[in-house]
C-alpha cells in the first residue's frame, strides 16, 4: 500500500477535528446553523494554520447531501466523499499564484453565470490569492460584489495587506492565528497513538516547538523524525535531526556565566562548536532557557521542575538574581539581531557571551556575599537595589546604628565611619573593607534575642540581596530571633513577594551574617509599618514637601505669578538627586 504522509493523511474532515482556531469556527458554525451564508470568505493566516482545510470542510457545510446547509456534514454522502477527494465538479481550485493574468482570471469566471452540476452551490476556492495581478482583481471586483446566488468565493492568502481593499470590502475575513506548542504536542501524542509509534514527550515538545505554529510544519518534522528515527520518536534523534543544541550544554554555559569563569566558558564554547550547531539557533534556544530561568527566579509557582532538565535549571537559578538574568536575556537578544554583521557566526555567539560576562551584576548577589572590591555601591544601586530616596533612607539608617550593638556591621570598600569623638576607644569601628575587624557579635557568634536588638533597616542594606529577595527584605519588619530561628512580620499587601526561593535567598544571606542553619518565618499581615520600603517612602515624601517648599517660596516663581498668572504644577516638582 502507497504510503500517505501524515498530513494529508490526518487532515482534520470536519471543523470537530480542527486543531485550534475556535474563534473562526465558531462563527462559521453559528452562521452555518442560522441560515446567514455570505457570497465571499477570506482566511488569512501564516502557512499550515488550516486556511485551505478550513475552506473544504466549508465547501462540504454547503454541498452535504444529507444533511443540507450545516455545520456538521455527514462526511458520507457522495458530495462529501468526493470532497475530501479532491474531485468533486462543483468545487473549483485555483492556484492564483501559477494563475495570475488577467486570461486565466476571465477564463475561470466564464462559467459563474451556470448553475452548479451537481452540488448545492458552485464554489470557488482560490489559494494565494494575493498573488493575483491588479487586472486579475479588477476582473475578479464584479463578480465578487454581484454574484450569482449559486456561487460561493472561498479566498485564503498569507498576506492580506496585499489584497486591494475594494475586495476586503466585499469579503467576510478570518484570520487564523499560529498555533502554540500545547495543542500541537497534544495532537502530535493522540496521532502517534494511532499510529502505534512510541513517541517521547521530549521529542514531541521539540517538534511542536521547532513548527512555530505551524501544524502541517509539525506533522511534515513528524514524517521525517520518524524516517530518522527508524519508526520512533526519541528526544536525542529529534534534536540531532533539527540541530538543536543538547540542553546540557546551555546550562554549562550558564554555570561558566555564574561562576564568572571566561577561559571555562570559552572552553564550553568550543566543546559546543564541535557539533557544528546553528548558532542563531543557539541564541533562540538560549533566550528560551533564560526565559525559563525568569520564571523560576520571579514566578516559581508557574515553573514546571518535574523534567531533569527543569531541575537543573532550578539549581543554577539560585545562582543569578532578577535584574541579572533580564540583562542577559536582552544581551541575547541584541546579540541575535546582529549576528549576521558579526565576522562569523562563532564570533558572534562568543562575543554575546563575553558580554553577558562582563556585564553583570555583582557576583554573589544572590546569596547575599559581599560585593567584590571592583563593584562599586553606585554599580549596584542601578542595578538591583533600590535607587533614590530608598538608598539615602538606608544609608542614614545604617549611620545611626551604634557599632557595640549586637546587628552585623557592615564593612564595605565604599563606605566608611569614623569613630565619634565621645565613643569609647574600646568599641569597633567600621573601617576599609581590606582592614575591617568583625564585630563582637559577629566574632562571638552571638544571636540577637529580640526586635530592639536588631537595626533591620541597615542589615537589609548591608546583605546585598537583590531582585525579589531584596524586594521581600524591603517589606518585612524584624520581629525577633529564637535560637536558629528569624521571625519577620509583613503586611498582607506584599504577601505574593513570600515565596520558598525569595525566603530561601533571603535565609541564605542572613546565615552568612547569624551563621549557618537559619531558618526564616514569616508572618503575614503582622507588619507594623516600620519596613525599610515604609522608611523610604516617608523620606521621599519629606524631600518632596521640601522641594515644594522650595519652589513656593521661590522669588522668581512668585515674580511668575504676579506677571503672568503663572501656576505651578505640584506633580511636576522633583526633588534633587
Amino acid at each position: 500500500m502507497t504510503y500517505q504522509v501524515l498530513a494529508r493523511k490526518w487532515r482534520p474532515r470536519s471543523f470537530a477535528e480542527m486543531v485550534g482556531q475556535e474563534h473562526v469556527l465558531r462563527a462559521l458554525a453559528n452562521g452555518l446553523a442560522n441560515g446567514r451564508l455570505h457570497h465571499a470568505y477570506l482566511f488569512s493566516g501564516t502557512r499550515g494554520v488550516g486556511k485551505t482545510t478550513v475552506a473544504r470542510i466549508l465547501a462540504k457545510c454547503l454541498n452535504c447531501e444529507t444533511h443540507g446547509v450545516t455545520d456538521v456534514p455527514c462526511g458520507e454522502c457522495s458530495a462529501c466523499t468526493d470532497i475530501d477527494a479532491g474531485r468533486f465538479v462543483d468545487l473549483i481550485e485555483v492556484d492564483a499564484a501559477s494563475r495570475t493574468k488577467v486570461e486565466d482570471t476571465r477564463d475561470l469566471l466564464d462559467n459563474v453565470q451556470y448553475a452548479p452540476t451537481r452540488g448545492r452551490f458552485k464554489i470557488y476556492l482560490i489559494d494565494e490569492v494575493h498573488m493575483l495581478s491588479t487586472h486579475s482583481f479588477n476582473a475578479l471586483l464584479k463578480t465578487l460584489e454581484e454574484p450569482p446566488a449559486h456561487v460561493k468565493f472561498l479566498l485564503a492568502t498569507t498576506d492580506p495587506q496585499r489584497l486591494p481593499v475594494t475586495v476586503l470590502s466585499r469579503c467576510l475575513q478570518f484570520n487564523l492565528k499560529p498555533l502554540l506548542p500545547k495543542p500541537i504536542v497534544d495532537h502530535l501524542g493522540r496521532i502517534a497513538e494511532a499510529e502505534g509509534v512510541s513517541a517521547e514527550p521530549a521529542a514531541l515538545q521539540r517538534l511542536a516547538t521547532a513548527a512555530a505554529g505551524s501544524l502541517r510544519d509539525a506533522l511534515s518534522l513528524t514524517d521525517q523524525a520518524l524516517a530518522f528515527g527508524a519508526g520512533a520518536l526519541r528526544d536525542a534523534e529529534v534534536r540531532d535531526m533539527l540541530g538543536t543544541l543538547p540542553q546540557e550544554h546551555l546550562c554549562e554555559l550558564l554555570e561558566c556565566l555564574a561562576d564568572g569563569d571566561g577561559a571555562e566558558l570559552l572552553a564550553a564554547v568550543e566543546r559546543l562548536a564541535e557539533a557544528s550547531p546553528d548558532f542563531d539557533e543557539a541564541l533562540s534556544e538560549l533566550l528560551a532557557v533564560l526565559h525559563q530561568l525568569t520564571l523560576a527566579e520571579t514566578v516559581p509557582e508557574v515553573f514546571d521542575q518535574e523534567t531533569p532538565q527543569s531541575q537543573r535549571l532550578a539549581q543554577i537559578v539560585g545562582r543569578f538574581d532578577g535584574p541579572g538574568l533580564q540583562l542577559m536575556y536582552d544581551i541575547a537578544v541584541r546579540g541575535r539581531r546582529d549576528l549576521a554583521l558579526a565576522p562569523d557566526p562563532r564570533t558572534g555567539f562568543e562575543m554575546t557571551l563575553l558580554r553577558m560576562l562582563a556585564f553583570q551584576p555583582e557576583a554573589g548577589a544572590a546569596d547575599g556575599s559581599p560585593p567584590p572590591a571592583v563593584k562599586s555601591s553606585t554599580a549596584r544601586s542601578s542595578a538591583a537595589a533600590p535607587s533614590g530616596p530608598q538608598a539615602s533612607a538606608v544609608a542614614e539608617a545604617a549611620e545611626s546604628a551604634e557599632p557595640a550593638s549586637a546587628e552585623p556591621v557592615p564593612a564595605e570598600a565604599d563606605r566608611t565611619e569614623p569613630a565619634p569623638a565621645e565613643a569609647d576607644p574600646t568599641e569597633p569601628v567600621p573601617a576599609e573593607a581590606d582592614s575591617a575587624e568583625p564585630a563582637p557579635a559577629e566574632a562571638a557568634g552571638a544571636k540577637p534575642a529580640s526586635a530592639e536588638a536588631v537595626d533591620w533597616h541597615a542589615l537589609v542594606e548591608a546583605l546585598g540581596v537583590t531582585g525579589m529577595a531584596r524586594a521581600l527584605a524591603d517589606h518585612c519588619e524584624w520581629a525577633g530571633q529564637e535560637g536558629d530561628r528569624v521571625r519577620l512580620a509583613i503586611d498582607e499587601g506584599h504577601a505574593h513577594l513570600v515565596n520558598p526561593t525569595t525566603q530561601t535567598r533571603l535565609a541564605k544571606a542572613l546565615a552568612k551574617r547569624f551563621g549557618d542553619g537559619l531558618r526564616i518565618d514569616i508572618q503575614v499581615g503582622a507588619a507594623g509599618g516600620d519596613t525599610p520600603a515604609a522608611a523610604a517612602e516617608r523620606v521621599e515624601n519629606e524631600r518632596q514637601a521640601k522641594a515644594r517648599a522650595a519652589i513656593e517660596s521661590d522669588p522668581n516663581i512668585q515674580a511668575l505669578r504676579d506677571t503672568f498668572g503663572a501656576e505651578v504644577i505640584s506633580e511636576s516638582i522633583r526633588p534633587k538627586q
